[in-house]
């Protein structure tokens, strides 16, 4: 009997299938407070890590959609609060986390965002002061970046306007905040450098939250700022405000209008510098001219006639010329003196002389030779005819000449010491003392002693 009458069998597909469904119904929108660990972030630009406690763990994905949003970058044992729906991976069968939204634990996601990109360029020396160019102190031409319509462009024309009127600003008008805020701001900053048009820039913008300043903590405009070959002075938000750009910058201002004030002096403070470098002037002319007064005075009472000084000197030149030829008519005497003396030492070394006596002493040695020669010759005479008589006695020939021969065995030209070495019938060569005989062996007998 069948236990089971209306029993459904599902395949493991369509069981995981209805997993997904309950799931994902009933879990569309979870938060969920976890660490990170196993983090994995490969060229497709999504998101794969584990979201863990200590009793379980979570595995989560965050697709390129979401993740490229994302202004900081996640690590391994970072705390997280995440937000998105409970899934089912089919092909593994595991239940996964699409997480739509994280930000980290105990820190808002733009200030850890903030942080990281702040210790990221301090490491490259973005902020370090010898990148630091000088503000000129009396620009021609200023460039501002900001917006067209915020305060901060209106807050700026105000004090040039108060303190210099005749300065040239030129104005570039891009967003200062929300999506290609940053690319229009970066733009602007490397176009005032292609155009080189201005002295000095203002890159800023009025007060916000850190939602609404952002544009100014991306890395695109901070590397714009330190790649600029102008001057920047940074003026964005509120004194307390603080942003990428101030670090980079070659100057921070509180804000825009304290950007403008640090950027030009006012006329009147020009006027009186000038006032007072005139008066400073006018004093050092008068004080060199005095002094010179008296100097060229001294001069005066110090010069004397000119053509008693000539006369002096030429009495001097006279002077000088009779020394000169006196001591030249010494010098000459005491170098006919040396050549004489020369060529008396020449005549005793003449060549002549060592030619004569190394022509005798060639002559002497000559003889010498000569006779050691023969003596050498006689000596080796006698060494060679007593070597001679040694070799004739030792020599084979002689042993042949007594009545001896030596036998060879045929055809291989053996040397015969025995009689083991043949047997009847071989051929055999004798060497006699005058000439060889070929024989034939009849018989071999053995050595009896």
């Amino acid at each position: 009997m069948d236990l089971f009458p209306e029993k459904r069998i599902l395949t493991v597909s369509q069981l995981t299938s209805l997993v997904r469904g309950v799931l994902e119904e009933n879990f569309e929108h979870v938060w969920v407070d976890g660490e990170v660990s196993n983090l994995a972030m490969p060229a497709s630009g999504h998101l794969y890590f584990t979201l863990k406690d200590a009793g379980a763990q979570l595995r989560c994905v965050m697709f390129r959609a979401s993740a490229r949003v994302l202004k900081f970058r996640p690590r391994d044992g970072m705390g997280m609060i995440v937000r998105g729906r409970i899934t089912v991976y089919e092909q593994r069968g595991d239940y996964q986390l699409l997480v739509e939204y994280l930000e980290p634990r105990g820190i808002g996601a733009l200030q850890l965002a903030f942080i990281q990109l702040k210790e990221k360029l301090a490491k490259e020396g973005l902020f370090a002061e010898e990148h630091k160019r000088s503000i000129p102190s009396l620009p021609q031409r200023i460039g501002v970046v900001t917006s067209a319509t915020g305060a901060a462009i209106h807050d700026i024309l105000n004090v040039l306007n108060r303190r210099f009127a005749n300065v040239e600003v030129l104005l570039i008008p891009v967003k200062v905040q929300g999506e290609g805020a940053a690319d229009e701001i970066a733009e602007a900053i490397n176009d005032f450098n292609r155009y080189g048009a201005v002295d000095v820039m203002i890159v800023g913008r009025g007060g916000g939250s850190l939602e609404d300043l952002w544009a100014f903590n991306e890395e695109k405009v901070a590397r714009a700022i330190h790649r600029s070959r102008i001057p920047v002075i940074s003026a964005v938000g509120h004194e307390v405000d603080f942003t990428i750009t101030d670090f980079v910058a070659d100057l921070r201002a509180p804000t825009p209008s304290a950007a403008a004030e640090l950027v030009v002096k006012s006329k009147e403070e020009l006027a009186s510098r000038v006032d007072f470098l005139s008066h400073r002037l006018v004093q050092g002319m008068r004080r060199m001219l005095a002094e010179a007064g008296g100097e060229l005075d001294a001069l005066s009472r110090a010069l004397r006639d000119p053509t008693m000084l000539i006369g002096h000197l030429a009495q001097r030149v006279d002077d000088l010329s009779a020394r000169l030829e006196r001591a030249l008519a010494g010098v000459v005497k005491d170098r006919a003196g040396a050549v004489e003396a020369l060529k008396n030492h020449l005549r005793l070394m003449t060549p002549a002389l060592n030619v004569e006596r190394a022509r005798e002493r060639v002559i002497t040695l000559s003889g010498r030779g000569e006779i050691a020669l023969q003596r050498h010759l006689d000596r080796s005479r006698e060494s060679a005819a007593v070597q001679t008589a040694r070799l004739e006695t030792l020599s084979p020939l002689g042993t042949l000449a007594r009545g001896y021969s030596v036998a060879f065995k045929l055809p291989e030209q053996q040397v015969i010491r025995s009689s083991r070495q043949l047997s009847p019938g071989d051929r055999i060569s004798l060497r006699l003392h005058r000439g060889s005989a070929c024989c034939r062996v009849e018989s071999c007998e053995e050595e009896s002693y």
